[in-house]
């Protein structure tokens, strides 16, 4: 397939209609074209310049000047044979060009661009398109406003950001400090040569310690009694702070067991020689023990001694080679790494040159033009829905008519949490995420993949939040699957994401009602059916089915937890 710009020469037309050629000034030239035209015309092609068997002529002694029209330099007969073809094939698309007098089609076996088969995938207009259809939302909105209360906006949610809100930024400053604790901790384990190294006791203290910060800080917007805007933005940077904080200790501890066995073979004889453990990372996910079938049966100097003390040594170093444990225990290293769009530390992160400020400023407006958008949508889409169905439902002690109302109330919050859902991906991941990547220059910015082309639940959670199925995958998963297995590790990664889901929506519905925990067990039994040969064949009717539910998931979510 060809581009339409791009001038077709193998007999057929281009698409650009031109004017005819001039008829030359001198009749003797004319003369002399013509007699050349009916010596040389294929009888097939009817394109000039060609013999009997369809190969091109050489340029003919007695016409220096005839087909050139003046616009080319004549070929002397001693001229190179490279010379010869190229005069001959500019005279060959001349004269294919004066013949092309109506255009054509090209027709060619094709398929449309939204064809499955079809390799096209730069739909970026319609995320445009996406963009242009909000603002058009936006401003049809504020102009109702404005005709029906005189103000472009309701002020129900916008208030409630103004409601406490130095409470809010001092209480977060506190608890990002809080989490810098675990460098202190992770230096008293590493000195420790008994009861407080980080197996014996330094991952006890740790541990102990998150737990006492995660139920501490999701208390405080209970004591100050704060909104829910303000509870909402606090919850989640707390999750997000628990695992960078849960990363960052144990991943190091790790690391400080190694430098200890590593230390402890420079005298062989009293040193363990178990293979090297690799920490689950992007090489090895599943983490795993190098050289297990290298055999040490003395505590000489062998190659299986040598082989122990490299592998433990690559294990301290960075991938990139720059940075070596304990170097990283720093403040700015922490720091650094809180900042970073990551929440699964590492030694060393790959980093862009400079700062794209133009990329960083586009992506700061965004994030406030959605969060606008978020707001006007639950304003004017989500809040009147759902206090309207609230006093009907206080009004109503017919079973049959308080269940229509539900039905009736997640019908309506269908597309409104559909736009949510998205603008919500958009700010967090591509515009929050891609910020800070901006600031920090971390250059791995694979925070989701293509998670709308989803056709099972399993590759949803894999896709649609990179960032947090890396912690999932890294800490929970790959450490407990070879102590209880696969199966079982599986379903402690879903019941930790279950408890996680439900922490955050009984503490913004401020109600403990287990909704968003089944709906998250749900998913096992039915990524098992879909996993199934016969459903996953078809892949379209499943990623029909995996909107379907995304959508009518999340309206119905909302409604049970806001009026049940």
């Amino acid at each position: 397939m060809s581009s339409s710009t791009n001038i077709q020469v193998d007999g057929g037309h281009d698409h650009i209609l031109r004017p005819r050629p001039r008829k030359p000034q001198q009749a003797t030239q004319h003369t002399q074209q013509t007699h050349h035209a009916q010596v040389t015309t294929d009888p097939v092609r009817g394109n000039s310049d060609y013999s009997s068997n369809g190969f091109l002529e050489a340029p003919q002694e007695d016409l220096p000047s005839g087909m050139t029209s003046g616009r080319s330099t004549p070929v002397p007969e001693n001229a190179p044979a490279s010379t010869k073809a190229l005069s001959s094939a500019r005279k060959q698309v001349r004269a294919e060009q004066r013949r092309r007098i109506f255009p054509t089609v090209e027709f060619a076996s094709r398929v449309s661009h939204f064809d499955p088969q079809s390799d096209y995938r730069d739909f970026h207009g319609f995320f445009n398109l996406f963009w242009i259809g909000l603002a058009i939302m936006g401003i049809t909105t504020m102009l109702r406003n404005f005709k029906d209360t005189g103000y472009p906006l309701r002020l129900q949610i916008w208030t409630l950001f103004t409601v406490k809100l130095w409470h809010l930024a001092i209480a977060d400053f506190l608890m990002v400090a809080s989490t810098a604790v675990s460098l202190p901790l992770h230096k008293i384990a590493r000195n420790s040569q008994r009861v407080l190294t980080w197996r014996k006791g330094g991952m006890a203290i740790q541990s102990i310690y998150q737990v006492a910060w995660l139920a501490f800080w999701i208390a405080v917007p209970f004591v100050f009694n704060w909104t829910w805007t303000s509870q909402v933005y606090l919850l989640l940077h707390t999750m997000v702070l628990l695992m960078k904080m849960h990363s960052y200790a144990f991943y190091n501890g790790h690391l400080s067991e190694t430098e200890k066995r590593l230390r402890a073979l420079d005298e062989p004889h009293s040193a363990s020689k178990a293979p090297a453990y690799v920490y689950p990372s992007v090489e090895h996910p599943m983490g795993e023990l190098v050289h297990q079938d290298m055999k040490i049966d003395s505590d000489s100097e062998d190659e299986g001694l040598a082989q122990l003390r490299e592998d433990l040594a690559r294990e301290l170093t960075s991938p990139i080679g720059n940075v070596t444990y304990p170097r990283n225990l720093s403040w700015s290293n922490y720091f650094d790494y809180l900042l970073c769009p990551t929440l699964c530390y590492e030694l060393e992160y790959p980093r862009n040159d400079t700062v794209n400020w133009t990329s960083l400023i586009a992506k700061i407006v965004a994030t406030f033009g959605c969060i606008f958008l978020l707001t006007v949508i639950s304003e004017e889409f989500i809040l009147p829905v759902l206090q309207e169905s609230v006093v009907r439902l206080d009004d109503t002690f017919s079973v049959l008519e308080r269940m229509l109302i539900l039905a009736e109330t997640i019908s309506w919050l269908l597309f409104p949490f559909m736009l949510t859902f998205l603008l919500v991906f958009l700010v967090i991941f591509e515009y929050v995420l891609g910020a800070f990547g901006e600031i920090t220059r971390f250059a791995d910015r694979h925070f989701y993949s293509d998670w709308w082309n989803s056709t099972d639940w399993m590759e949803f959670s894999r896709e649609w939040n990179v960032p947090v199925y890396s912690f999932l995958r890294r800490h929970v998963y790959a450490t407990s699957k070879p102590s209880i297995g696969r199966i079982m590790a599986t379903l402690i990664t879903f019941l930790i994401s279950a408890i996680g889901h439900e922490i955050v929506m009984a503490c913004i519905s401020k109600k403990i009602r287990g909704y968003g925990f089944i709906c998250q067990m749900l998913q096992l039994p039915i990524v098992m059916m879909q996993r199934t040969k016969w459903v996953r064949a078809h892949k379209t009717a499943n990623n029909v089915l995996f909107w379907c539910s995304m959508i009518l998931g999340l309206s119905m979510i909302c409604s049970l937890y806001v009026l049940v």
